[in-house]
């Protein structure tokens, strides 16, 4: 973080130390100090990225909303997830060449970025903010890119059973929670919402085959960015772990 520009006061924060420690860790590991005063930013990012709408942006914005967070202290938002695939082809559709770096205690992968104005964005727009995961509500998505909004927030939060046939996503806002339980209702989609652990989780389950099926036909329509493994899921295969990122598509689903 240091070698692609960020202040050692920035790193302790994420880190959870202090700036001395750091300090020592960069010193021990004869890393070239920047003369005081002299912080230049070395990596790039499309700090725009989240102002305007498109089918990608509403997917990385569902994933987000699933596997993001945002830093209160300083200007970073991050992304974590177990499989750095899928970070991967964020990480290209943000233009950045900002690192993903692995938790060796938990072997999440975590992408950081540093910018303020994206930071702003998502939290004056799109409503995330730190702490999110109680407190979310579903932000307003245009209706031509609820589908791809919601294929991102199904690979971050979403699980597939397809012998008992059924959808669930897990959350820790009730607001978000409700929100999503009656979009998918207005779908004609046969929905249940369970509370559990004291009101402090809830899993929002899409019922039956052809609820499921209608789920499927409407996220992957059209799709751009999806995590292979969990549409493999829908089609009875879960051998493979790809993210597929295609631009254009046309895709029949029949017999899937």
């Amino acid at each position: 973080m240091y070698e692609e520009g960020m202040r050692t006061v920035d790193i302790a924060v994420l880190a959870g130390v202090s700036q001395k420690t750091v300090n020592v860790v960069l010193r021990r590991n004869d890393v070239k100090r920047r003369a005081r005063g002299s912080w230049k930013r070395k990596y790039h990012v499309n700090e725009d990225y989240f102002k305007t709408w498109s089918p990608t942006m509403a997917y990385v914005l569902g994933f987000f909303a699933a596997d993001g967070c945002i830093s209160g202290q300083t200007q970073t938002v991050s992304f974590a997830q177990n499989e750095i695939e899928i970070l991967e082809v964020i990480l290209d559709e943000l233009g950045s060449n900002h690192r993903i770096v692995k938790n060796d205690e938990t072997g999440v992968n975590i992408l950081n970025i540093h910018s303020k104005i994206m930071k702003d964005d998502l939290m004056n727009t799109h409503g995330m903010f730190p702490a999110k995961s109680n407190s979310i509500a579903f932000p307003f998505v245009p209706d031509e890119y609820l589908s791809h909004y919601m294929r991102g927030y199904f690979d971050g939060d979403g699980s597939i059973n397809k012998q008992k046939c059924y959808v669930t996503f897990v959350g820790g806002s009730n607001k978000y929670m409700k929100t999503l339980e009656k979009l998918l209702i207005k779908r004609n989609l046969k929905v249940l919402i369970k509370i559990e652990g004291d009101g402090k989780h809830f899993r929002v389950i899409i019922g039956n085959k052809v609820s499921v099926s209608a789920f499927l036909k409407w996220i992957y329509k059209d799709k751009n960015i999806y995590l292979e493994k969990k549409f493999l899921q829908f089609k009875g295969d879960s051998n493979h772990k790809k993210i597929i990122k295609e631009r254009q598509v046309t895709y029949d689903y029949e017999g899937a």
